[in-house]
């Protein structure tokens, strides 16, 4: 009796140190993947890892970006807010701009290393470094103990790049492609630095497929033609997915994973029957995949309907390990935990998801239900347009002079994945800083009025070709106020980087 009572007490601590042991946690993030990429979403890329990780847990059909670009979307993913309120207008440079994500933001890392956990950041961040004696801070003000990172792309492309930065250092060149270099690491530093008593979280942000873009021959030649820009492109994809994988084949089994994209893809031919591309509100610019496993605690096999995004990532996360979200912090985004375990009805969203990015053609737009509103702003930021005129006319002499015989189309096609010509790449880095985000533009940006509103039915017309503004007036009254509150209530908050640094 004695030996049975001691055997039930030992299986019953047991039972309660493993309800005590919390899960892992590991975010996966593309860089300008398309909706309509990964094999799972129909997709022409081969991607079996990825598959069978939404097949494991939960994949969402209407997912979204925290921004149409790079920075602002990371700082959403982050902090569960809308970007411009942790100081993120547009994406970073740091060459030239006192942005980055503000020092006082709650981003998941802290939160999760408040419960016990190690936390490291592998890949890249794009959310200000410091430099030339400048005082922005790192990944590690941020909430992670390690950090493996690039301030943007991997340079000169994802083979062999010489850019990345380990806690604070600059490491040179290294041989391999970058998403075989951010998994390794990630590996590395589970098996020779974390604390296996710890329970960690690994943010692993990839490079691909965002431009200069660069994958194995041999895997490239799966898609036809080496020499065509989407077979080089869905060679990144096939590549990282392969890294992933040997990821995977690591963690431990109890751990949470998300996988998705900072925003919709470069490549028209990638966002499906979607509206536009990155940069922009429309579908094209901010659906994304959105996949979510753990198993034992998300039921496999599901497919979610229901809108939902990036935004969301810091209260699910909240939700799922049942652990409390930053204390006095407005969050924007919902927790998502009972549609991933089969509550829909329990959802609870306080304010629709809506997306403000100053310098986009629709800068601020809102999505309520099966319904999706876009404001046009009222007047045009100082852009150097003549310059901007003058760039391409240049571009198109370069690229003539060199034989190239449609300069034009080629411009059109490699302007986000650039130009193998040397000169013309020049002339590109110097269009694209005319039409980058500036500072001094932040008081214009708060004052702006919005105008030439839209209204579409995402469930009748996800390729948003018919505006039913006119149809549905009190529809699109109630949305166009809710946005306009929004977007104001954002940017009240929202720092002022042309006056000081914050």
């Amino acid at each position: 009796m004695r030996v049975f009572q001691l055997i039930s007490l030992v299986c019953l601590l047991a039972q309660i140190a493993g309800q005590a042991t919390q899960p892992n946690v590991v975010i996966l993030l593309a860089d300008d993947l398309g909706w309509k990429d990964l094999r799972c979403y129909g997709g022409p890329v081969k991607t079996p890892t990825l598959d069978r990780l939404a097949g494991s847990g939960a994949r969402f059909t209407d997912f979204h970006s925290g921004a149409a670009v790079c920075s602002p979307s990371r700082a959403t993913i982050l902090t569960g807010r809308h970007h411009v309120r942790t100081g993120v207008y547009s994406w970073i440079n740091d060459h030239d701009q006192n942005s980055h994500l503000l020092e006082r933001e709650v981003t998941i890392a802290e939160v999760l290393k408040a419960e016990g956990y190690a936390t490291a950041h592998f890949g890249k961040w794009h959310l200000g470094l410091p430099y030339r004696g400048n005082k922005k801070p790192t990944p590690s003000d941020h909430g992670f103990d390690y950090w493996l990172a690039t301030r943007n792309n991997a340079g000169p492309s994802h083979r062999n790049p010489g850019n990345f930065i380990r806690n604070g250092e600059l490491v040179g060149e290294q041989e391999g492609y970058a998403c075989d270099l951010v998994v390794e690491d990630a590996i590395r530093w589970l098996d020779e630095e974390h604390d296996p008593e710890k329970p960690y979280f690994l943010n692993v942000w990839f490079h691909e497929p965002h431009a200069p873009i660069a994958a194995p021959d041999e895997i490239v030649a799966d898609y036809v033609k080496t020499t065509e820009p989407g077979a080089v492109y869905s060679g990144t994809i096939d590549n990282t997915d392969r890294a992933i994988e040997k990821l995977l084949a690591r963690l431990d089994e109890n751990t949470l994973i998300i996988y998705s994209s900072d925003n919709g893809s470069y490549r028209r031919d990638r966002v499906g029957e979607l509206r536009d591309i990155k940069g922009s509100n429309f579908e094209g610019g901010i659906r994304v995949p959105g996949i979510f496993s753990w198993p034992g605690r998300i039921p496999g096999r599901r497919v979610i309907d229901e809108p939902a995004g990036l935004i969301d990532l810091l209260p699910t996360i909240c939700g799922l390990l049942e652990i409390a979200p930053p204390e006095g912090v407005h969050l924007d985004g919902a927790d998502l935990t009972p549609l991933l375990t089969g509550r829909s009805d329990m959802l609870e969203r306080e304010q629709p998801l809506a997306w403000i990015l100053p310098l986009s053609g629709y800068p601020i737009a809102i999505r309520d239900g099966r319904f999706a509103l876009l404001g046009r702003k009222s007047r045009e930021y100082p852009r150097d347009r003549e310059a901007m005129a003058d760039l391409m006319k240049q571009m198109e002499m370069v690229l003539e002079k060199s034989g190239d015989p449609d300069p034009k189309a080629t411009i059109k096609s490699n302007l986000f994945e650039g130009f193998k010509d040397a000169e013309a790449e020049k002339l590109r880095g110097a269009w694209i800083r005319h039409n980058q985000f500036h500072e001094s533009w932040i008081p214009a940006i708060k004052a702006m009025e919005y105008e030439g509103f839209e209204l579409y039915d995402m469930k009748a017309d996800i390729a948003q070709t018919k505006n039913l503004a006119n149809e549905l007036p009190e529809v699109y009254e109630r949305l166009r106020r809710q946005l306009l509150e929004i977007t104001a209530d954002v940017m009240a908050e929202g720092p002022d980087w042309s006056q000081a640094k914050q």
